[in-house]
């Protein structure tokens, strides 16, 4: 690294890893991109690919068109599924009207999706733990058939839930919640309810899990955090959270230009992370946009190293 000019105040970065980009979201953007190859722009994507601006507005740039409904989709052309997961009636209505169509639904999300089905078909009634609205949430309900699932966002909600019968009962998770939080509502729901089945194995997903538990590493040391991410990543909003409740500042940003410099005085230590959706090209743009006000001295602190990888659906391989 380039020595900055002595004159500028110091400033020492903690970069927590892991950090960034997901085996999930990596697999959905190279989907996104070897469609383009076999097909030839435009390829359709419906929702955002994930939740990240930069990569969006880089995949348009190479041929892809964003839509939020099937509709938008003319007839024969390709249409790709966002990482986060689409309803049943999604693929189904692909199909009638016949558009080549590839599922970008993470793995882990899937997942959670079979156990869905899986409980339901045991005569099992689903207490879905999950923020409302968010894409991931209204795909794992369209799994099931209305009335299966009860959406369960806090330790409120999960005190005051009143159920038909409380020994026919199973917890899932959205994959990208905070952990303190979800293990809170899991001991409400567990104590009250204690014959409830709960998942097979953590539906918390690996990224976010590590991603949480990097920023608790560094948050003691930091006299404040950036999280670089989209303001409609859960994944990302999380790990603010994770920085708060640890009590160091934490703020949000998408790119570099986002910072507010006024928010860095007096700050000695910073820490820096990215969510699942974030690119390690915005992770350097912030630093070196740090860089030019501070005279900066950078450490990774690792808490873990990760080698997932997810394969492509069939098809892609050879694009």
């Amino acid at each position: 690294m380039t020595q900055p000019p002595a004159t500028l105040p110091p400033i020492k970065l903690l970069i927590a890893a892991p950090r960034g980009f997901c085996a999930g979201v990596d697999r959905a953007i190279i989907i996104v991109e070897k469609a383009i190859e076999k097909y030839g722009a435009p390829v359709y994507v419906r929702h955002e690919i994930v939740h990240n601006k930069y990569v969006v507005d880089n995949l348009r740039a190479k041929g892809a068109i964003f839509v939020e409904e099937l509709d938008a989709v003319p007839d024969g052309k390709p249409v790709v599924f966002s990482a986060h997961g689409v309803p049943k009636s999604v693929p189904e209505r692909a199909g009638e009207r016949a558009l080549p169509y590839l599922d970008a639904t993470c793995p882990l999300v899937s997942k959670v999706h079979r156990q869905a089905e899986r409980q339901v078909e045991l005569g099992r009634h689903i207490l879905f733990i999950g923020h409302k609205g968010h894409p991931e949430v209204i795909g794992t309900f369209g799994q099931v058939p209305e009335g299966a699932m009860t959406l369960v966002e806090t330790v409120e909600d999960a005190e005051a839930l009143m159920v038909i019968d409380p020994d026919k009962l199973a917890f899932l998770t959205q994959t990208t919640l905070s952990v303190d939080d979800t293990a809170a509502i899991v001991a409400v729901l567990t104590h009250r309810f204690p014959t409830i089945e709960a998942p097979r194995g953590e539906d918390i997903c690996y990224a976010t899990s590590n991603r949480q538990a990097a920023v608790k590493a560094i948050a003691d040391e930091c006299d404040a955090i950036l999280v670089i991410g989209a303001p409609n990543s859960s994944n990302s909003l999380r790990l603010v959270e994770v920085a708060e409740r640890a009590g160091t500042p934490a703020r949000l940003i998408q790119r570099a230009t986002e910072i507010d410099f006024a928010w860095l005085d007096g700050v000695r230590t910073l820490g820096l992370t990215a969510g699942a959706s974030a690119p390690e090209i915005l992770v350097r743009e912030v630093v070196t946009h740090i860089g030019a006000r501070f005279a900066i001295t950078e450490e990774q602190v690792e808490t873990a190293r990760e080698r997932i990888a997810f394969k492509l659906p069939r098809g892609l391989e050879a694009a």
